[in-house]
């Protein structure tokens, strides 16, 4: 968006709400967003601690003919 549109968002926002209603909307706006952002880390650590640990690789055996020959 170019600036000459935020002016327009702008200046529409300050027709509906009142210029004294700004702040306080955009001060519930960032408190939401805050909120917000701490559940969705809060459901992403719960799912982290859900999830069973993955185990590595199985050990490999060596054929038995190798063995013999290093013994």
């Amino acid at each position: 968006m170019s600036p000459t549109h935020w002016l327009i968002v702008l200046g529409v926002l300050v027709l509906l709400f009142g210029a004294k209603k700004l702040p306080d909307l955009a001060r519930s706006v960032g408190q939401s967003t805050r909120v917000l952002k701490g559940e969705m880390r809060g459901l992403k650590d719960d799912e982290d601690a859900a999830k069973p640990a993955v185990a590595g690789p199985a050990p490999v055996e060596q054929p038995s003919a190798v063995r013999n020959e290093a013994a």
